[in-house]
């Protein structure tokens, strides 16, 4: 099978494409042929060793002290089941899924993987009916983190809620899981992405290379960083009395409840993946050079096999 991976940490460059061995699953996995997967910033992180200088050496410890552990990046998948080992029951031979991997295991920058029916963290579901394998793999991470956040922040009706970084992948679909339950969105993010962030639902858009939200007039219910690059001290000023501050710099769950609430949402016409850019696999290098220049909105997805 095609793959691309890195033998060791650096720029874009250090991707290969390498022909491997297909994967064998075991009674309790199946075997997936990914169709498509995304570049996430958390691949880019991985892939380049940018961790916070607090956390570097224990992340290196973690994923691989002197080069990657598994090196095979990719975290989002979506594909066809074509095969199933004998202790798997919610899975069949044909079933078209989508999901993630575990952090630690990556592997969606490759035709096929073996994942198993269940997870502590990394779910597996059936894709949603409505969506193309492209789409479908552009849900999972970024959904499920802002759902993940909202639950942290006892999301209600109602309430006023900023996004800070609302045209990134998380905060394009926390715009609109907060929309869907009856709030106001103010979104910050670059002016030329206002009318990105107005489609998906923000009423109200703030240009944060011409003004800092610390300074506008109202208040806020939640304060919701979507890219860890403001800080509670800095919501304090626009936080309502018992307002409350989330950022992705908090620890999030991936739980199975969550990518099913996801799929029912994106069947029903309430949630979709805003995707910036589609590349092949062979155009990986590509892929995360766009990701590295800050300029990605929503999602990058990567056509594995078409």
């Amino acid at each position: 099978m095609k793959a691309a991976i890195n033998k060791q940490y650096g720029p874009p460059e250090v991707l290969q494409l390498r022909e491997l061995e297909k994967p064998t699953p075991k009674k309790n996995e199946i075997l997936v042929k990914i169709h498509a997967a995304t570049v996430t910033s958390g691949d880019v992180r991985l892939r380049a060793s940018d961790f916070p200088a607090i956390f570097w050496l224990l992340a290196r410890c973690i994923f691989g002290l002197f080069k990657p552990k598994n090196q095979i990046l990719g975290h989002e998948l979506a594909g066809v089941v074509e095969a199933a080992g004998d202790q798997v029951t919610k899975f069949k031979v044909g079933d078209h899924v989508f999901g993630t991997t575990t952090l630690l295991k990556g592997g969606s920058y490759a035709e096929y993987i073996c994942l198993p029916q269940q997870w502590k963290t990394g779910v597996v579901a059936h894709k949603p009916v409505n969506l193309s394998f492209q789409e479908a793999a552009a849900l999972p991470i970024g959904a499920m983190t802002a759902m993940c956040l909202f639950e942290k922040a006892n999301l209600g009706a109602n309430e006023d809620v900023l996004i800070y970084g609302a045209s990134g992948s998380v905060g394009s679909y926390a715009i609109q899981l907060a929309v869907d339950k009856g709030n106001e969105v103010t979104a910050v993010c670059s002016g030329k992405n206002a009318d990105m962030v107005k489609h998906l639902g923000a009423k109200h858009v703030i240009d944060y290379k011409t003004a800092s939200y610390c300074d506008v007039k109202g208040k806020f219910d939640i304060v919701f960083d979507a890219v860890g690059k403001t800080s509670k001290s800095e919501a304090k000023k626009v936080l309502k009395k018992g307002g409350k501050f989330v950022s992705v710099e908090m620890m999030t769950d991936e739980k199975p409840c969550y990518l099913q609430e996801i799929k029912e949402m994106a069947e029903s016409g309430k949630i979709e993946p805003f995707i910036d850019k589609i590349f092949s696999l062979d155009e990986i290098v590509k892929a995360h050079t766009h990701v590295d220049s800050g300029r990605k909105r929503g999602n990058l997805v990567i056509v594995v096999v078409p």
